[in-house]
């Protein structure tokens, strides 16, 4: 995959680094490379949880390398399995991913972090969507963020490209811790296996409810969970994972959770 991704692995967890100085921006063949690291994640069952971060400290993502545009990566070409890098669009993704926001979050690499599961943020980072001022749209964020925040301050990044502090992407709730960013990378890895402990079929199952209940009616949603009709409900339903934490509850033990 090149020197642009490093990965690390440890105790179930999944350490993706994004490494392209000097803004991390993400041409082609980098977005390739990332949905293949993260269809791997997917579809390995001995990890569990997946962090991503980038490396320095300036920048987190700048989003589209648009130098790489300028010598003919066409913003219509092939991302790769997973969409911009390699999250935006990568189905059956039922694990949890958390991002850690080091730096500068703008365009592509805000929407990179929208596709995370939990974000952490250092108190040095910022945020913005500046499509609007190069004349073009940021899609994924138009489609995610009003749904994430109050619509108005979604929309007010939107249509005028500002620029938010990680306070305030805290306060509206986009964010969900801020952290020294001297403490970011470890705080990361420190949640990541906290979720790594935790029941896999559980969380599987609440991923793939949230994503079947984005685009359904409250009821509709809920006939398929108790009709079993989603596929990690009906596996966590009977499992012995979902024995355990019964059988945990009435020992008063901690439960030994076992995937299956």
């Amino acid at each position: 995959m090149g020197d642009a991704i490093r990965t690390h692995r440890d105790d179930g967890v999944l350490e993706v680094v994004l490494d392209r100085p000097k803004a991390n921006a993400i041409d082609l063949a980098t977005s390739r490379a990332m949905g293949e690291v993260f269809a791997a994640f997917r579809d390995d069952d001995t990890v569990r949880v997946a962090v991503l971060r980038a490396a320095g400290s300036k920048f987190f993502c700048a989003g589209w390398d648009l130098k790489a545009a300028a010598d003919g990566d066409a913003v219509d070409g092939d991302y790769g399995v997973g969409g911009f890098g390699g999250l935006q669009e990568l189905r059956g993704l039922n694990k949890p991913v958390i991002v850690a926001v080091n730096g500068i979050c703008c365009g592509g690499g805000l929407e990179l972090a929208l596709s995370g599961d939990i974000i952490l943020a250092a108190d040095t980072a910022t945020f913005a969507l500046p499509e609007i001022r190069s004349g073009t749209v940021a899609d994924a964020a138009s489609i995610k963020l009003p749904k994430r925040i109050p619509y108005h301050v979604a929309m007010e990044m939107l249509l005028s490209g500002r620029w938010l502090d990680a306070a305030e992407a805290h306060r509206w709730g986009f964010v969900n811790r801020v952290l020294p960013g001297e403490e970011l990378a470890e705080a990361a890895r420190t949640l990541a296996r906290e979720l790594a402990a935790g029941p896999p079929l559980v969380q599987a199952a609440i991923k793939e409810i949230v994503r079947d209940a984005e685009g359904a009616r409250f009821q509709d949603t809920m006939n398929r969970v108790t009709r079993r009709q989603l596929g990690t409900v009906d596996r966590l339903y009977g499992s012995e994972d979902n024995l355990e934490g019964a059988r945990a509850f009435a020992e008063k033990r901690d439960p030994v959770w076992k995937g299956r």
